[in-house]
């Protein structure tokens, strides 16, 4: 091992905010620094980045390198990697970490390519070996029915992190840390796509990725209009709607509710499957939650192998009595 050994998280905004993701990796990243007896640095790129700055630092950040530009706040592969080649190369880090976000997916393997390293994606956890003092990266395979440990033999070792596998730590802000700005000069002649327009889609209710309570539909309800009773019960109980990849490709449901391998990852105290088959695609983005249920007039449905608790029979049948029997407790 190298006798640098920082840990470099590069971290992401979420309007204006640190993202839950980046919290989680500064939580997990800090305890890998620690048993290296090393340091935790966090990028960020953006523009006006004090005060995301100053609350890394609280949440177990040494050093705070910030890349301010305002053509750096919308995400954009091109002008990222300019600023990020440059800056991780000054660092030089042992270890790097992302979040496994639309951006980390889209920008890890680039820069894993120009930093002229292996990368793991996806892992749900990561540890040191206690001898060799590498990276041990746990990331799921062959449709999450296993796990492969992994190391990387180049610098930096990199890896981008399940949302949702590690838990946040509490914020220290009497913490003390460095923050240094560092040049975000971008060469504009290589960039070969821009932002013209931004939507976003209004938030309802808890977000999935932090929700405690998930109501997911699947092929199996048949309509948009029949998730308006999974939105009943995801009101009742304090959850969020999703949805499997099938309704969503059918514009039942909005995409961005998607959970599975290619949507969202959630890891809930409560996942209660509705008429879903329970694909290990879509198992991937929820196998992880705490208690499992599943609601499916198929005997052999592959979910009722998965869920800890399984009810055979038509949803129609099913939810408007257990509805009325949680609000009913809920009056009490």
């Amino acid at each position: 091992m190298s006798e640098n050994k920082r840990v470099l998280i590069l971290g992401e905004l979420s309007n204006g905010e640190l993202s839950a993701s980046t919290g989680e990796l500064l939580s997990g990243g800090r305890d890998l620094a620690d048993i290296l007896g090393g340091t935790l640095a966090l990028v960020l790129l953006g523009d006006n980045l004090k005060t995301a700055g100053e609350r890394a630092i609280s949440y177990g950040a040494d050093e705070v390198y910030l890349a301010e530009n305002p053509h750096l706040k919308n995400y954009q592969a091109e002008a990222y990697l300019q600023i990020l080649e440059t800056t991780i190369k000054n660092i030089n880090p042992e270890i790097l970490l992302m979040g496994q976000t639309s951006v980390g997916r889209d920008l890890a393997p680039r820069l894993a390519w120009r930093l002229k390293t292996g990368l793991a994606m996806d892992c749900v956890h990561l540890d040191i070996e206690p001898d060799s003092g590498m990276l041990r990266m746990t990331r799921p395979v062959y449709g999450c029915k296993a796990l492969a440990v992994m190391t990387c033999k180049t610098r930096p070792q990199m890896a981008t992190v399940r949302c949702g596998a590690v838990k946040p730590r509490e914020p220290d802000v009497s913490r003390k840390g460095k923050i240094e700005v560092v040049p975000a000069d971008i060469d504009e002649s290589q960039i070969k796509t821009r932002v013209i327009e931004k939507f976003e889609e209004p938030a309802k209710g808890v977000p999935l990725e932090v929700a405690q309570t998930v109501i997911c539909g699947g092929r199996g309800m048949g309509s948009s209009e029949s998730f308006s009773i999974l939105n009943e019960l995801a009101k009742l109980l304090d959850g969020t709607v999703g949805a499997s990849r099938p309704p969503c490709d059918t514009g039942w449901i909005s995409s961005t509710l998607q959970i599975g391998l290619t949507g969202k990852i959630v890891r809930p105290d409560l996942y209660i499957a509705v008429a879903l088959s329970g694909s290990s695609q879509h198992m991937a983005g929820c196998g992880d939650s705490r208690v499992i249920v599943a609601i499916n007039r198929d005997p052999d449905a592959n979910i009722f192998s998965l869920a800890h608790y399984g009810v055979v029979g038509d949803y129609r049948e099913i939810l408007p009595p257990f509805i009325r029997r949680v609000r009913q407790i809920r009056e009490e």
